[in-house]
């Protein structure tokens, strides 16, 4: 059964090892080993701070009792009206299971409830698995792209997709 709830206080530990290990899979092979290996275990502690500032709406998958995928939206800084789904990860053990689109269903109904009736993220273009699964939910290339730097002074390409919600 999976079961997808608003993430509290006690949930910035089990939303940084998701994060974690998701990032370690999917974007560490972009980077120096020792890069990655930083930003990896900063992953493991921001959440804290990021349910502590209240800024933006985070929710957890749980797949029978186990913390597996977490996202967070808030409104765009750069589209008005508009959502931003910022961070969507799920652990690897959840890959495939369902767990992902479960999360991806709930997080555009609360976008949804939260009055917005479309929203948009942004994706490294070389991570052809995760375009996949924005496409399989609907998502489409906005045609939009842009480097983005994640403290390495090596910027990536990521691209935008957008949908209704």
């Amino acid at each position: 059964m999976i079961e997808v709830r608003r993430a509290g206080p006690d949930d910035g530990e089990v939303l940084g090892e998701i994060h974690a290990a998701a990032w370690e899979v999917a974007y560490a092979p972009f980077f120096e080993k020792e890069f990655a290996a930083g930003a990896v275990e900063s992953r493991r502690i921001r959440w804290h701070k990021r349910i502590a500032d209240g800024t933006g709406t985070i929710l957890l998958a749980v797949l029978d009792g186990r913390p597996l995928a977490l996202s967070a939206h808030l409104p765009s800084q750069t589209r008005p009206g508009v959502a931003e789904i910022s961070s969507f990860y799920c652990h690897p053990h959840g890959w495939g299971g369902g767990v992902a689109a479960a999360l991806m269903t709930a997080t555009l109904r609360r976008i949804r409830e939260e009055g917005f009736a479309q929203t948009h993220l942004w994706t490294l273009r070389d991570t052809p698995q995760s375009r996949r699964f924005y496409v399989k939910c609907g998502f489409t290339e906005s045609g939009a792209a842009r480097s983005f730097d994640f403290g390495d002074g090596n910027a990536l390409v990521q691209v935008e997709y957008e949908r209704a919600c």
